[in-house]
């Protein structure tokens, strides 16, 4: 399986964006799909997670109810919107699939979990 990220790029604090990871090689609509970010010296971290249908869905503290991910299986896409941003929010995004579609709160902020990594997509947010 093959991920792409795309759509990171420099917003203002306050500002939106919409993250796009763009799946292909492998059954997408099978997979769970998740968000990660790192900023510069500090551990990955997990944003948003969501299961193989889009019927569950999974928010980091950091950005619960500024964001929202979601799915097109049909486009074998997930997305991540991200809404009243902070310069805090400045990392690589990434896009990791989980061959075990089913998510928990438990498994789906572990990285350990995912089976394929998109390259990353760059966020600068600021102030």
């Amino acid at each position: 399986v093959q991920l792409q990220a795309s759509g990171g790029g420099l917003v203002q604090a306050g500002g939106s964006l919409r993250l796009s990871c763009a799946a292909s090689g492998g059954i997408f609509s099978s997979y769970a799909m998740g968000w990660f970010r790192q900023a510069p010296g500090k551990e990955r971290e997990f944003v948003a997670g969501i299961n193989w249908s889009g019927g569950s869905t999974h928010y980091g503290d950091s950005v619960k109810d500024r964001s929202t991910i979601s799915r097109d299986n049909a486009k074998n896409t997930v997305y991540l919107q991200m809404n009243t941003m902070k310069p805090e929010d400045t990392a690589v995004y990434y896009c990791a699939a989980d061959s075990y579609g089913v998510t928990t709160d438990e498994t789906v902020v572990n990285l350990h979990e995912y089976d394929f990594w998109g390259q990353g997509t760059l966020v600068t947010v600021s102030s």
